[in-house]
């Protein structure tokens, strides 16, 4: 399928590894013009060689946090006018609650929620006038279904699920469309930093845990990071114009509920 979207700017957030660069994979697959980001310059520069490579698109690699006012100015400096942005940030690490305090409490609210709306607010209006546009906020099935020891991320990103909802109506008569994907386990090096992290605090092993997993996923398996780039790409697609507000999960049928 064309996706309509040949041509486009997208920026990808923390896009150098894991589902972030899935979805900077697909779109470039889909003949975007794609800035690749991430903190490590040496990374972020081979992974958008390898993504031009085997697309054949033009990828831009740009080493910045964009946890901070420099690093979003420096990604937004390099593409001033995004048709596509991919917000994405790796979130806080396992830990029991009663151990967060208030600066571990603010961490997570800042990468998670506060990152991603100010970065929306560049670059809405310049949608809007263009009258395209495609945010792709990538969440957590946790949002939905949340985990023990990752409560400020699911609070985090469910904050920031609640502030797009009203943003996403705002903007949807000029074809700007705001929607989450919220994925569940996938083979990424976050599942397993969290898995490590997660097994330690139950007392149990990493391979007993993930097993554990598994089984409580009706697919019987983890998912795929091109699987997710994909959905991503169709979500940012021409095609998907008249889907706003919405949080699609993707997770092998673990939620259990029909809404």
């Amino acid at each position: 399928m064309d996706l309509g979207i040949k041509g486009r700017k997208a920026i990808v957030c923390a896009s150098s590894r894991g589902l972030g660069r899935a979805c900077a994979e697909a779109l470039a697959e889909a003949g975007c013009e794609v800035i690749v980001n991430g903190i490590d310059p040496a990374r972020v520069e081979q992974t958008a060689r390898e993504i031009a490579d085997s697309t054949g698109a033009r990828v831009i690699g740009i080493a910045a946090n964009v946890g901070t006012d420099e690093g979003r100015a420096a990604l937004l400096a390099t593409c001033p006018d995004p048709d596509i942005l991919v917000n994405n940030n790796s979130g806080p690490p396992p830990r029991d609650f009663r151990q967060l305090s208030r600066d571990d409490l603010i961490k997570g609210l800042d990468a998670n929620m506060m990152t991603p709306i100010l970065l929306v607010q560049k670059v809405i209006d310049g949608m809007v006038e263009r009258r395209f546009g495609r945010i792709v906020n990538i969440t957590s099935g946790t949002v939905k279904m949340p985990l023990i020891g990752l409560d400020l991320s699911s609070g985090a990103r469910a904050g920031l699920t609640a502030f797009m909802s009203g943003v996403a109506r705002d903007v949807a008569a000029s074809n700007v469309t705001i929607n989450n994907i919220l994925p569940g386990p996938f083979e990424t090096d976050r599942l397993r930093s969290a898995g490590t992290a997660q097994a330690k605090m139950r007392g149990i092993s990493y391979d007993e845990l993930q097993d554990q997993r598994k089984q409580g996923i009706p697919a019987k398996r983890f998912g795929q990071p091109d699987e997710f780039g994909k959905l991503c790409a169709f979500v940012a697609s021409a095609h998907a114009g008249y889907m706003t507000g919405q949080n699609f999960l993707i997770d092998g049928g673990a939620f259990p509920g029909a809404f």
